[in-house]
């Protein structure tokens, strides 16, 4: 009988290893994902201040993506507003610069906290439109928020916009504009990894749900109205430190830095990425931005040729490179695998 007994060891529950050893392998995965983007943005980069440039305008589109990847791709609310939201960064770090003379780190601070409450009441106030109807109303606000900027208040610097915004200082330290390129993109993976992170949790999953079935997800006792809410909120907030970024950077902004082809640019980014994750719409930011700009003999085309490639990967890869990365990968696995079995 005594060989039946249970000895304190077995009798106690069970520990969550498998559940601790899952997170840390996904930490160890964001990371190494982290540093290796950082190594081959800045290997490409090299001391290139032109491509500094780019990587800068990259660091701002993908910003702006990642903003429009938590309403749009989560929540599936396309709002078009986010070229208010990136100029309500910029503006606010320029203002908060040359007009009060304080650092200018809190114009990062309050441009995220207006432009939330802007998206929360561009949100309450287009609640029952949805598809194209919501597109367009948003669209018209962008529109109608960059003549604003033109006509508006003398403050702001109108049609000639704002100028001489300070130098970036970190206790009293100015980092070299190198420096600033890596700062950038370690801003663009933290936010990447945090948005990843938001997909994956309970929230999101949420957010998810309400986005296929809103009925399913009113019978579970979620409101889907109030999380695509929040969900704007926090894509407007993402896109004001893209602007706020691009003020940092050429040190001035005006009402044309920011415009509607912007916004269309951010919409394919993620399809051109990857929208299975987060890390889409850095990609295809990064792409866009090559692709535009970068490409040896098309810089005068390169519009047409990022829609010929856009085209090209709804067709062949629709969950773009990230997708088909991973499908290739789920195929030599299982060659593989079957080899082994052999």
């Amino acid at each position: 009988m005594a060989s039946l007994s249970t000895s304190p060891l077995t009798s106690r529950p069970p520990t969550p290893a498998g559940g601790s050893r899952t997170r840390m392998l996904a930490v160890s995965r964001e990371v190494l994902i982290t540093v290796a983007v950082v190594a081959a943005v800045l290997l490409w980069m090299g001391p290139s201040l032109y491509r500094q440039d780019l990587v800068f305008l990259a660091a701002t589109y993908s910003l702006i993506a990642l903003g429009m990847y938590v309403p749009f791709v989560l929540a599936g609310s396309l709002s078009m507003a986010y070229s208010a939201y990136a100029a309500i960064g910029a503006y606010a770090v320029a203002l908060i610069s040359v007009r009060t003379g304080l650092s200018m780190w809190w114009g990062w601070i309050l441009g995220a906290l207006a432009a939330a409450a802007v998206a929360v009441l561009l949100s309450l106030a287009t609640q029952k439109l949805s598809g194209f109807y919501l597109a367009a109303v948003t669209l018209l606000f962008g529109i109608a928020f960059e003549h604003w900027l033109i006509d508006g208040p003398s403050f702001n610097g109108g049609s000639a916009g704002i100028s001489g915004v300070e130098t970036v200082t970190m206790f009293g330290w100015e980092p070299p504009r190198y420096a600033l390129v890596v700062f950038a993109i370690l801003f663009v993976c933290l936010i990447a990894v945090t948005v990843d992170r938001l997909r994956k949790s309970v929230w999101g999953l949420m957010l998810q749900a309400a986005r296929d079935n809103r009925n399913v997800a009113r019978s579970s006792g979620v409101n889907p109205a109030h999380l695509t809410v929040v969900a704007l909120a926090i894509g407007a907030a993402i896109a004001s430190t893209g602007g706020s970024l691009f003020t940092v950077s050429v040190q001035a902004v005006t009402p044309e830095t920011f415009t509607l082809s912007i916004v269309f640019l951010a919409i394919f980014m993620p399809i051109i990425g990857g929208r299975s994750s987060a890390w889409g719409a850095p990609l295809g930011a990064l792409i866009v931005v090559i692709v535009t700009l970068n490409m040896p003999g098309y810089q005068g085309s390169g519009e047409l040729l990022l829609a010929g490639a856009v085209l090209v990967i709804l067709i062949v890869a629709p969950g773009g490179v990230i997708g088909w990365s991973q499908n290739v990968l789920g195929r030599m696995n299982r060659l593989y695998k079957e080899r082994g079995n052999r």
